[in-house]
């Protein structure tokens, strides 16, 4: 909105609005503000006429584009802030859930950290074919190039995993607790 003063008014349109058009492709090519845009470059151009009515102002577009980034820039970070806000109560939310069964979630995680503990007891060898196969869902070809070992090699290796899979499950079965 241009100013009521003659003398503003003339300054407004003489010094500030020709780069009005500009002030607004550089904003939208600069911040992804897109909504905000006429709402920044309205605020900068009402910033700069102030700063104009308490003196003079020596270089009225770098003042113009120097205001409007600093709002777009305020903006830019109270939005962010309000991101990490909702971020934080997304994930309280999914922390406070009432709906999982605890019990479950317990033995669910114990059954998953026997399970690594059961990988992890492999020879090397075997515990990347394990991986590769049964956590990445590998071919057996596809092992075998990843490794560079031979196909054959893959199906003997595998066999070996889970014979001692087998084994580390049973002792595993045997020491647990039963309720």
């Amino acid at each position: 909105m241009p100013p009521q003063n003659p003398e503003e008014h003339r300054w407004f349109t003489t010094e500030l609005q020709p780069h009005e058009a500009m002030l607004r492709a550089w904003l939208r090519s600069q911040f992804s503000l897109q909504s905000e845009v006429d709402d920044i470059v309205q605020e900068a151009m009402m910033r700069v006429l102030r700063a104009h009515a308490l003196g003079e102002v020596r270089a009225p577009k770098a003042l113009l584009f120097v205001t409007a980034r600093n709002l777009a820039l305020m903006q830019l970070r109270r939005s962010s802030v309000v991101r990490e806000d909702r971020l934080t109560e997304m994930e309280l939310w999914s922390i406070l859930d009432e709906s999982v069964d605890v019990p479950q979630a317990v033995a669910r995680a114990e059954e998953l950290e026997t399970l690594t503990k059961a990988i992890q007891s492999l020879p090397t060898r075997c515990r990347q074919i394990v991986t590769l196969r049964r956590i990445y869902g590998l071919s057996q070809k596809e092992v075998a190039a990843e490794l560079g070992i031979a196909e054959h090699t893959v199906e003997v290796q595998s066999g070996i995993a889970l014979r001692k899979l087998s084994d580390f499950f049973a002792r595993h079965e045997r020491s647990s607790p039963r309720p």
